[in-house]
């Protein structure tokens, strides 16, 4: 069950229900720790990095049931303050729960994070913050060890470069520090936003979330509450795309558009029409062939490095050529070399490609070697000439609920084999 069958020459037409953030449902659980009393979620993707999360959460005590698609989560009786080896080094996300699990116990030990192989993503900027609270930190062989002798205290701290994983950190580990803590240079992302009222209904005190600057005043405890987790923009970019690649019209529910602008703009610009609602976004591509467009990443409110090899796909069957600069990830160019199997045209130079469009692509034995460059294989999939085979899916299965499901809703023939 680690190899996708999928017959080309598709066109992708439909509506698809959009799931919960991967992104913010990740910390977001991982933050249930400071509190001892009962929270429930929804809107929770299942996920594989979801399931390894729940049971690293398990693993140290916790009791967690799914009833009726809402998470209910009991940390009350955790006791270990050491996650597993074996478990934490399947995700990169298991890094937050450093800071929780600090200030539940005083002292933490955990083993450095896995994920995906896309490049340096250092946990310096982590780190970092935390000793600026007063916390002391050892990294010995492949775990950190930290502990604070007193409560941490908030302070002033500028990030050097922005980090959505250190902006979580630090907001987690300030909620129930001592003083008012201020992060300058904040990551702005929408999952910053969700994970801060999340912790705001247990009752932190944080303001100015989505701003470069976040203001959290320490409380002594948290509270139980309930909270909805926003939903996924990549995985509404990811199905936009598909309609634009494969000539299709799609319409996503249960979404964000104002997540989406910059994507939106440059699908506008390879010539799609669009048409969006409160919580809907519909990409109709029929009859056009996408025209090529430039795109370098940034961090939010900029184009997201999440969906550049999407991007760069479009760009594969586009009436010229075009521009991927990537300027997040030195390793995210790592899908090319599959595409180029299937027949595109694509130079690598430095830290951008550039694609010349081709007609068509053409099936072939494909390998994903991160979660959104297979996500993209097989989306190239859907529309190359004959029958593509797309080995190591799990990638996929990390960050796309039921994704091969939905994409057979939407006209798809997508077979696990």
């Amino acid at each position: 069950m680690n190899k996708l069958y999928i017959e080309g020459n598709k066109q992708l037409s439909g509506n698809v229900r959009i799931s919960g953030s991967k992104n913010a449902a990740l910390p977001i659980l991982f933050m249930s720790i400071l509190t001892k009393e009962k929270v429930q979620l929804t809107n929770v993707p299942k996920l594989t990095d979801i399931d390894t999360t729940i049971q690293l959460l398990k693993y140290l005590g916790a009791k967690i049931k799914n009833k009726k698609k809402i998470l209910h989560i009991d940390t009350s009786l955790i006791k270990s303050n050491c996650p597993p080896y074996h478990l934490t080094k399947k995700i990169r996300a298991s890094i937050w729960l450093l800071a929780p699990l600090l200030i539940r116990f005083g002292k933490a030990k955990i083993f450095l994070p896995g994920g995906c192989k896309i490049g340096s993503r250092p946990i310096d900027l982590h780190i970092k913050g935390l000793i600026e609270l007063g916390a002391n930190i050892t990294l010995e062989d492949n775990y950190i060890f930290a502990t604070i002798e007193k409560p941490l205290i908030g302070k002033n701290i500028y990030i050097q470069k922005v980090s959505v994983g250190a902006t979580i950190t630090i907001m987690g580990a300030a909620a129930l520090s001592e003083g008012t803590t201020v992060i300058e240079n904040a990551a702005r992302e929408p999952e910053i936003i969700d994970i801060a009222k999340f912790l705001n209904t247990l009752g932190a005190n944080i303001i100015g979330a989505g701003n470069n600057k976040i203001f959290i005043k320490g409380v002594s405890r948290l509270f139980g509450g309930t909270h909805k987790v926003i939903p996924d923009r990549i995985e509404t970019g990811t199905f936009l795309i598909g309609a634009a690649i494969s000539q299709g019209n799609v319409i996503c529910h249960q979404t964000e558009p104002k997540f989406l602008k910059n994507v939106l703009i440059k699908l506008l610009e390879s010539g799609a029409k669009i048409n969006i609602g409160k919580n809907w976004i519909q990409l109709d591509m029929r009859g056009k062939k996408p025209k090529s467009i430039n795109i370098a990443t940034s961090p939010y409110p900029g184009f997201p490095t999440d969906l550049q090899p999407q991007f760069t796909l479009l760009n594969t069957i586009s009436q010229s050529e075009g521009i991927t600069t990537e300027n997040i990830f030195e390793n995210r160019f790592i899908y090319v070399s599959e595409l180029i199997k299937m027949g595109a045209q694509i130079k690598i130079k430095k830290n951008s490609v550039i694609c010349k469009g081709v007609s068509h692509l053409q099936s072939q034995n494909v390998f994903s070697t991160d979660l959104r460059g297979a996500a993209t294989l097989v989306l190239a999939g859907c529309i190359a000439s004959g029958i593509t085979i797309v080995n190591n899916i799990y990638h996929f299965e990390r960050g796309y609920e039921l994704f091969s499901e939905k994409l057979n809703k939407l006209g798809a023939n997508i077979k696990h084999i």
